[in-house]
């Protein structure tokens, strides 16, 4: 049996809101005699969605809420996970299965050093991949956008133009500096720990730059000339160095890039990739992905496979273990750049490895492929019953004969009591046919609002909407 864990990053290094259908992907990893932990009570709906395609029984599984923390129930407080009445919850769910030497694995979403003491705690450290690493703040170190750029220099993967910076006096004269050489007068703001693109920021001279295809999503114009960039810098630095914490890393912006990943699994005895796909953004955040990855040439799918091996490699030996994902862009002339790395169970892993490679089986003949899509802003879809039906009404539910069709990946909870659910969605299709067709139809059933109602950095957009009938 395993012990899958249902967390998310830290509190301590970056807050998160409400997570509790984020963390729910872990059912999709289930195996029969696994022992999952989450922060709350499971969507039955979802779980059962989900075991219908993975074929796992209820009574196969055993699911234990961990003690409400500081977040209550919407996200996994990682001192309950120690808490001495839950390890000895747990230690008792493991001991009517046969005892803690059965566990052959604990496996969490977050590499959280938290999970190290627990593991620890119920004497089975050892079964934590990289728990000695972990249990020192590795789980930090290796998701540091500003280490990852320490780390790809000294692996000989290249990077964009940029500098890693510490101070509010070091950021504006960086970006003085990459504004001057950068060919499209913009650059990127990142901040050391987010995801998505959310911690990111364009800063830009030019209004007229197209930007809508990039993973920022904040934006700056500029004002002329370096009162700009101090006025900018004497605004956003505390937001970009999260009140100071964390360094900020400043790169030359790269216009018309494509979006694209190679993830790796590091372990004791080496590493070795698991998939390659591709990001797309609509409106500065992130839309959808595709696996496994299309319309690349042999010399860039050769670089990807060759810097996210590199990446591994060096994430590896300096302690980490688990899956990583490399990200990268594919630059217009079809060179290559990586801009950093996911070391995590990123968001990418229950869709290739559960949906594509196992339920649909995207390699075999005829050939298919997987896009998962979040629900965009501008819809209003009121509940996951609503949507299935839309699915069922449509035909466009799953049809394991066609190996195509929609696969829910994720619970649908609001947010907020009346407002529109947020989730994620898998669209299984043929590659000479696309997924436009099966997106649009949605669309049309569920879009309630204009694109340019939507402010690009709100997190869900427009608050109050109407559902559609």
């Amino acid at each position: 049996m395993r012990i899958l864990v249902g967390n998310h990053i830290d509190p301590s290094i970056r807050e998160r809101g409400d997570m509790r259908a984020w963390t729910q992907r872990l059912f999709w990893f289930a195996r029969p005699g696994d022992l999952l932990i989450l922060c709350c009570e499971p969507e039955g709906a979802f779980l059962d969605y989900v075991l219908g395609y993975t074929g796992v029984k209820h009574r196969e599984l055993t699911v234990l809420v961990a003690p409400a923390g500081t977040w209550r129930n919407t996200l996994l407080d990682p001192a309950s996970l120690t808490a001495p009445e839950f390890v000895e919850t747990v230690r008792a769910a493991l001991d009517a299965a046969g005892g803690p030497d059965g566990v052959s694995e604990v496996f969490a979403l977050w590499p959280s050093a938290s999970v190290s003491r627990f593991a620890a705690a119920l004497g089975i450290a050892d079964r934590f991949p990289g728990a000695a690493f972990f249990a020192q703040g590795g789980g930090e170190i290796g998701n540091n956008k500003a280490n990852f750029r320490a780390l790809a220099a000294a692996a000989g993967v290249p990077i964009l133009p940029g500098r890693v910076c510490r101070s509010r006096a070091e950021a504006a004269d960086a970006t003085r500096e990459l504004l001057a050489s950068s060919r499209c007068g913009a650059v990127v703001v990142k901040q050391a720990h987010n995801g998505a693109g959310v911690g990111n920021q364009l800063l830009v001279r030019d209004p007229q730059l197209a930007v809508d295809h990039v993973g920022a999503r904040h934006l700056h114009h500029l004002a002329p000339g370096a009162d700009g960039i101090t006025a900018y810098w004497d605004q956003r630095w505390m937001w970009a160095s999260g009140d100071g914490r964390w360094p900020v890393v400043i790169e030359t912006f790269a216009p018309g890039a494509d979006a694209v990943y190679s993830e790796h699994y590091a372990a004791d005895t080496g590493t070795w990739p698991t998939e390659m796909g591709r990001l797309l953004y609509v409106g500065r955040r992130l839309s959808h992905q595709v696996v496994p990855l299309d319309r690349v040439s042999d010399q860039v799918r050769a670089a990807l496979l060759d810097g996210g091996t590199r990446m591994a490699e060096a994430y590896r030996a300096f302690g980490y273990r688990g899956h990583l994902s490399a990200d990268a862009l594919v630059l217009p002339d079809q060179s290559m750049v990586f801009t950093e790395v996911n070391a995590q169970v990123s968001g990418s892993l229950h869709i290739y490895q559960q949906i594509a490679r196992r339920i649909v089986d995207v390699a075999a003949i005829p050939p298919r492929q997987v896009v998962e899509y979040h629900v965009p802003p501008t819809w209003a879809v009121p509940d996951f019953d609503t949507f299935l039906a839309a699915l069922d009404e449509a035909g466009l539910a799953y049809d394991p004969v066609t190996r195509t069709g929609v696969i829910v990946s994720m619970p649908a909870i609001p947010l907020a009591p009346g407002a529109p659910v947020q989730f994620v969605f898998c669209i299984a299709y043929d590659p000479a046919i696309g997924y436009d067709d099966a997106f649009a139809r949605l669309a049309e059933r569920f879009q309630t609002l204009p694109a340019a109602a939507v402010d690009a950095s709100e997190h869900i957009g427009h608050a109050a909407v109407s559902f559609s009938s």
